[in-house]
């Protein structure tokens, strides 16, 4: 097992020590009679000499013809280089994997990899792309976030809870979801996992699950998926403004300890700056009433029970530069069946979206779900799922001591693509899945 990895390297203060590593060739330059190599780990970057007098004759002739991304281990003495950076004199150096396919460009070189142009040869060959700064940036920061709300959650006792990703029932409308046929019984791709955590809330009273959610209609938007990670949470005991003030703090907290952790790395691979607007709470609110109004009167009319699009998140956004932002109250003919109808106006729900700042979109929906069993019939009624055998065991969770609570839903990818300034979610995921794309890798 390789225990020296390339960062500890950077922290030695001693030279001429004595070191072994193994990694990539990243880069390979030849000036007479000596070999400079970038080698890469999952850590970093180190430049190892190679020079002939240091090594046998045909080792020497060999290195020179190995290509990028040929594997290797190699000893020698750790030293500074003439700029006073780490490098390696290297004395003995040995292929361990060489190439045989050659994948231009090169994994590790200085790719744009939001340039549209190149994007769907990256895709395609995503597999390999993997080994790019850029892209390990990315997930290292997914890693990081993917910690932090781990950690947030059970600091503050919630219990996780694995719930299926094969549902008879979707959230939304059959033709929404994703079907399979299992054992002869038609069923779907999980778009949610409300339904279980709202019968595990009933047992832990504060749960989360982390896991992929599937959609079924296409779409085309930058913040779309076919598969995603989906952060979910349920609270008993609890009303719409308590679960909104926890999601700030959540969001906070994850904005603090990621630009701690990885703000600097963000500038320097990705060259760009980490955005931190999320860190000030609490977030301003706008009724979508209000919304609408201020939509019409922009010159974007907008008619009461529609959805709100990408442009119209993204002018409302300028209201409050800067900083994210809460809509509440959305109407029930827009929202699932499971919120409940607020009883100083139904026509809308308990519910509020938190729309980025930047014109990034919404991130996450918050809900104060379905308590009392003739609130749900009417929303099954509504909805058009009026005594379909399939949500009975929804119901049975309303018949045996159901208490109030409320919940979340996150978008991982969503996130991370509006802390990291990136242009699109697919760049936020290790393998995207994406509308009118074939499955591959």
């Amino acid at each position: 097992m390789k225990n020296v990895f390339i960062h500890d390297l950077a922290k030695s203060n001693g030279s001429e020590v004595a070191v072994e590593l193994s990694g990539w060739i990243g880069a390979k330059r030849h000036q007479g009679r000596v070999l400079f190599l970038d080698i890469h780990d999952s850590t970093g970057m180190i430049q190892a000499v190679v020079a002939e007098s240091n090594i046998t004759l045909e080792v020497f002739e060999a290195a020179k013809h190995w290509q990028t991304e040929s594997s290797v281990t190699l000893k020698g003495l750790l030293a500074f280089s003439t700029k006073g950076q780490r490098e390696i004199i290297v004395e003995s150096i040995v292929l361990v994997g060489g190439v045989t396919k050659d994948f231009s460009p090169h994994p590790r070189e200085k790719i744009d990899i939001f340039n549209e142009s190149v994007i769907p040869h990256l895709l395609k060959n995503r597999h390999i792309y993997l080994r790019n700064p850029k892209v390990m940036a990315i997930l290292q920061f997914r890693d990081c976030l993917m910690h932090h709300i781990r950690t947030w959650f059970h600091e503050n006792h919630y219990t996780s809870i694995d719930a299926p990703i094969l549902t008879p029932v979707p959230l939304y409308d059959d033709g929404s979801a994703m079907s399979v046929t299992v054992h002869s019984q038609k069923v779907f791709l999980t778009q949610c996992v409300g339904y279980y955590l709202e019968a595990a809330v009933h047992a832990f009273e504060r749960v989360f699950n982390i896991g992929p959610s599937f959609r079924g209609e296409e779409s085309r938007s930058k913040r779309h998926l076919m598969e995603y990670w989906h952060i979910k949470a349920e609270v008993a005991w609890c009303n719409l403004d308590e679960i909104i003030a926890s999601v700030e703090s959540i969001i906070s907290y994850l904005v603090q300890k990621c630009q701690a952790e990885q703000g600097d790395k963000i500038a320097a691979i990705l060259g760009t700056t980490m955005c931190t607007d999320g860190l000030a709470t609490p977030y301003p609110r706008i009724s979508y009433e209000d919304a609408i109004k201020l939509l019409t009167e922009k010159g974007m009319p907008m008619e009461f029970g529609k959805s709100l699009g990408s442009t119209e998140e993204a002018e409302l956004s300028k209201l409050s530069p800067g900083r994210p932002f809460w809509i509440t109250g959305i109407p029930r003919s827009i929202e699932p069946f499971p919120y409940v109808i607020d009883p100083a106006d139904t026509r809308i729900t308990r519910v509020a979206d938190l729309i980025a700042s930047n014109g990034y979109g919404e991130l996450l929906g918050t809900a104060e779900k379905i308590s009392d069993l003739q609130m749900l019939d009417e929303r099954l009624k509504d909805k058009g799922k009026g005594g379909d055998p399939r949500f009975e065991f929804v119901r049975d969770v309303h018949q045996v001591g159901c208490v109030p609570h409320a919940a979340f839903g996150m978008g991982v990818e969503r996130m991370i693509r509006w802390m990291l300034n990136i242009p699109h979610v697919r760049d936020a995921i290790p393998f995207p899945r994406i509308f009118k794309r074939r499955i591959s890798p």
